[in-house]
């Protein structure tokens, strides 16, 4: 189960040294592709870049085709954002009323779903289409809190000209992602925005600490669900010959008995009751429960094999793996550790040693057990995929990378060396032309 702890190193706050002046000129020189008085901030820069590659014209308004009333009700229901906005409320909800600014709930693709806050501000969020159900992402506004907490997956404040909008300079934002603790997917984001003169460098850190209470809050419900769903397991297995065991709808275990306890089972987006087979487990027999599934593991030589592995990294947003073999076919999201690993190894069918690797992420040859322990997780999520001695793909496996159109945005969120030097190269490494 994901967690969280904080780590002042994730913001990029303000520089309050920086006038509104210094941005703007800033941000007319690049507009004109000139060098400025001073570098925008690299999380400000690497989404202007983005924001550029999409066509976006700095002078463009910021409106855009509002949801109808049905889907936005659809979206709000279907969230599990919706369990938590009482805790976003009391976190954030008056202090930005009291400060004259707005909160501002979105999902995963920068839609609008709640707004509250000064009355004010309200009125002057209509003029620039920071309404409910409005589209706040990257590809459609700019660089803005919520687009770029979205694109990079941090917290981040934008504030007057690092808006790449015009419209947007009298403004300042601050925004934070939420993640669903169940399964690591991006809920979508939490901001307070307000007029430039509002800005204060404390406002990140207020909102990066409601998302993760959030979070917190999300992951203590979990919890819970899965202790329900264990008093209604543990009678019902007791009664069973076999090895089997109860999951929730994430596969995160509830009971398990005649094998070895898991943390989870990755489930596959199309599983459903009867037989199926499952990388961690091999063939098993599913029957739906309430919150959940048991699995009865059969006693069965033919545990399927796998012969093909797409490891799509296409989407910035959500990279996964795909498995094709002779027993149908599963995909998994990636967590971000993992989907470096994986596109490392992709890259070097011949294999890398535990240092290898950790130069690979690190940058440190030393930080192999760190490098063991998330091989470890993976090779326990992709089960007879990977070797070890040294670390690889097995040889009889096909391999197909996908990747992005841009180099440049090849997991964007990675501070690995092996993938900025591929961004730096400006042309992504593929199994077919790996090198040492």
């Amino acid at each position: 189960m994901k967690t969280t702890s904080f780590n002042p190193a994730r913001f990029a706050p303000l520089d309050a040294s920086e006038t509104a002046g210094h941005l703007r000129e800033t941000w007319a020189a690049s507009d004109r592709g000139e060098r400025g008085p001073a570098a925008p901030r690299p999380v400000i820069s690497q989404s202007w870049q983005r924001v550029k590659r999409f066509g976006l014209d700095p002078e463009q308004g910021t409106d855009s085709v509002l949801l109808e009333t049905d889907e936005l009700e659809h979206r709000r229901a279907s969230t599990a954002l919706a369990e938590v906005m009482p805790t976003l409320r009391g976190g954030l909800g008056a202090v930005a009323d009291a400060s004259v600014q707005i909160m501002v709930v979105t999902d995963p693709e920068g839609r609008v779903l709640w707004r509250e806050g000064n009355p004010g501000v309200l009125r002057r969020a209509d003029a620039i289409c920071l309404e409910e159900g409005a589209a706040w992402s990257e590809d459609t506004t700019g660089t803005n809190a919520i687009g770029t907490a979205l694109s990079a997956d941090v917290a981040v404040q934008v504030h007057s000209s690092e808006h790449f909008v015009r419209t947007l300079h009298g403004w300042t934002c601050a925004a934070a992602p939420v993640h669903d603790p169940r399964n690591g997917r991006l809920l979508g984001v939490i901001d307070v925005s307000g007029p430039d003169s509002t800005v204060h460098p404390a406002t990140l850190a207020l909102v990066d600490s409601v998302s993760r209470l959030a979070e917190s809050e999300l992951r203590g419900r979990h919890l819970t669900a899965i202790e329900r769903l264990r008093a209604v397991a543990a009678p019902l297995l007791c009664r069973l010959d076999g090895p089997a065991l109860v999951v929730d709808t994430h596969g995160w275990l509830a009971a398990v008995t005649g094998m070895p306890p898991v943390d989870r089972v990755p489930l596959p987006a199309s599983f459903g009751a009867g037989r199926n087979w499952l990388p961690s487990l091999g063939t098993c027999v599913a029957e739906p429960m309430p919150g959940g599934w048991l699995l009865r593991v059969t006693p069965t030589d033919d545990t399927g094999s796998a012969g093909r592995v797409v490891l799509d990294l296409g989407d910035p947003r959500r990279p996964h793996v795909t498995v094709r073999g002779t027993a149908g076919s599963w995909t998994q999201d990636l967590s971000p550790r993992h989907a470096e690993l994986l596109y490392v190894l992709a890259v070097h069918p011949q294999g890398r040693s535990a240092a290898q690797l950790a130069v690979d992420l690190f940058g440190d040859p030393t930080r192999t057990v760190t490098v063991r322990a998330e091989l470890s997780r993976l090779r326990r999520r992709l089960v007879g995929l990977l070797d070890h001695r040294p670390y690889r793909l097995r040889e009889e496996v096909e391999v197909e990378v996908l990747l992005p159109d841009d180099p440049r945005d090849l997991l964007p969120h990675s501070a690995a060396p092996a993938v900025l030097g591929t961004r730096a190269a400006g042309k992504a490494a593929s199994p077919e032309h790996a090198t040492e």
